[in-house]
């Protein structure tokens, strides 16, 4: 159990490293002072989330992952080239940070559906996935702002 916990764990790890990385990038390009510091705000908050996940593996006597995944390296270089061509408009920053925040959800869900997890590991995933959601929620509904505009 211990060994899937882990791999569960590290995924989560990936996952969340990207996502703080995409908030780094996305305030570093946002136009709007509000919006580059409510993704600073996120990746502060996603960065405490990889350092409880990272105790816990530690904990659990496995090696906590320390990087982002290659997709999410991809997808932040391809954030980079888009916005760069969209001339850096918020709007694409928050359509991008949204389809990031989908999949971040769409890893957590999934790690609630392991079957073979501790009770207090699906206790942390499920906690942490409440943020993602209320992540997730935010960003998209301030795109819908910023697309009724």
């Amino acid at each position: 159990m211990a060994e899937k916990n882990i791999s569960v764990l590290n995924d989560l790890i990936e996952v969340s490293r990207d996502g703080q990385q995409g908030f780094l990038k996305a305030a570093e390009d946002a136009q709007n002072p509000e919006l580059k510091s409510l993704f600073s705000s996120r990746a502060a908050e996603i960065a405490a989330a990889v350092s409880e996940l990272q105790a816990q593996v530690a904990a659990l006597g496995g090696k906590p992952e320390e990087h982002g995944s290659v997709a999410g390296a991809l997808h932040r270089g391809w954030v980079s080239l888009r916005t760069a061509v969209a001339d850096r408009n918020d709007l694409a920053i928050l359509e991008e940070t949204e389809k990031g925040e989908d999949l971040a959800k769409k890893k957590y869900a999934d790690a609630l559906q392991e079957t073979e997890l501790s009770s207090d590991i699906l206790a942390l995933v499920e906690r942490q996935y409440q943020g993602v959601l209320r992540n997730h929620d935010l960003i998209r509904d301030l795109r819908n702002r910023y697309r009724a505009v």
